[in-house]
């Protein structure tokens, strides 16, 4: 199994301080061509991961409103605004 067909961490964070693993050992520009294409294709695996992630974890946040007469009531939040 190549690194970039390696399963996905199972947390966010996990996949964030691999992805940024990643990219200082390719900034260094040590690596062989091969090694860098390997280590460049799992890096964009673990970024559209952390872009699921992300966008998943936006649609669950909601923002919560205090009406005029003091209830309490959420929405979703949007981050258009």
């Amino acid at each position: 199994m190549t690194e970039s067909n390696q399963p996905l961490p199972l947390t966010f964070e996990d996949a964030l301080k691999e992805l940024e693993s990643i990219v200082r050992l390719l900034e260094r520009g040590e690596a062989q061509l091969e090694q860098a294409i390997t280590y460049y294709e799992r890096g964009m695996v673990l970024k559209n991961f952390l872009e699921t992630k992300l966008k998943e974890a936006e649609l669950k946040v909601e923002k919560v409103i205090e009406g005029p007469s003091g209830d309490i009531r959420t929405e979703p939040l949007n981050f258009e605004d």
